[in-house]
């Protein structure tokens, strides 16, 4: 096979599929309606020609008739008059006539003839019209619902073009869902492990880490303030108990010369000289 035949093939192939492709059998059925009819409609004004011409005929057959007429009634008055070279000139007139007469009676039965035969064709002609309308409007019907119940069909079984668009797009948005959601868990996880700080607390954070470090420095101050205190208090006892035991005046001089350091770094701190 030489490459331009098969060249040709190909594209007999590709535009008959196509064509196939495009076609809708609804639209093809009307448009041969649409011929049918337009035949009936040329067979009728067939018929209406046919039968004008005949017509036709008929009033040329009625006036030749007439004229035979007038020409026999002419001959008879001549004879009457004696002239029968005028008779015989108006009987010669009628043969002529006569002839004309058959002959158009002769056409006149032929289009007779075919007037019948055209009317029987377009009586048939529209009988098959009219069982072909019949015919395709249950066609289309049938045709139409049969398209609508293979769309419902698909719909339902998610096969059509378009809602497989719309599965693939639901089955995007539930992936990106889940991804977004596996995300959030896994953040929330490590924050809440400390492998990830909060952002929105960073300066917060700070702040209240040292507030704590202050309360944490005031108690230890207070908390050795009162050591100091408790520490100070059994001085006087000491110092009375000096009478009846003359040792313990070397343990209570130690114990009273830290007490003025405290008292004066509480003035300092309290702001007091």
């Amino acid at each position: 096979m030489s490459l331009m035949k098969r060249m040709s093939l190909i594209f007999r192939s590709k535009a008959n599929k196509a064509l196939d492709r495009a076609e809708d059998p609804r639209e093809t059925l009307d448009y041969s309606y649409q011929r049918q009819v337009e035949l009936l409609s040329k067979v009728r004004r067939g018929v209406a020609d046919v039968a004008t011409s005949r017509k036709r005929v008929e009033l040329q057959v009625a006036q030749l008739e007439q004229q035979e007429n007038k020409l026999t009634a002419q001959a008879k008055k001549a004879l009457s008059m004696g002239r029968e070279d005028l008779a015989r000139e108006a009987l010669t007139r009628k043969s002529g006539l006569a002839g004309q007469v058959s002959d158009l009676r002769a056409q006149q039965a032929q289009l007779q003839g075919e007037e019948e035969k055209l009317t029987m064709a377009s009586q048939r002609l529209q009988a098959k019209v009219e069982a072909f309308r019949t015919k395709k409007e249950t066609i289309k019907a049938t045709y139409t619902a049969a398209e609508a119940q293979t769309r419902i069909n698909e719909a339902f079984s998610g096969i059509s073009e378009e809602m497989g668009d719309v599965g693939l797009a639901v089955q995007r948005a539930e992936d990106k869902t889940a991804q977004m959601q596996a995300r959030a868990g896994a953040i929330d996880e490590l924050i809440a492990s400390g492998a990830l700080d909060d952002a929105s607390a960073i300066g917060q954070g700070d702040d209240i880490a040292r507030e704590l470090e202050s309360l944490s420095s005031q108690s230890d101050v207070e908390a050795e303030l009162a050591a100091l205190k408790a520490g100070s208090t059994p001085a006087p006892q000491a110092i009375e108990g000096s009478d009846s035991t003359p040792e313990a005046q070397p343990a209570a001089q130690p114990a009273a010369e830290p007490v003025a350091e405290p008292v004066v770094e509480e003035q300092k701190e309290n702001g007091r000289p």
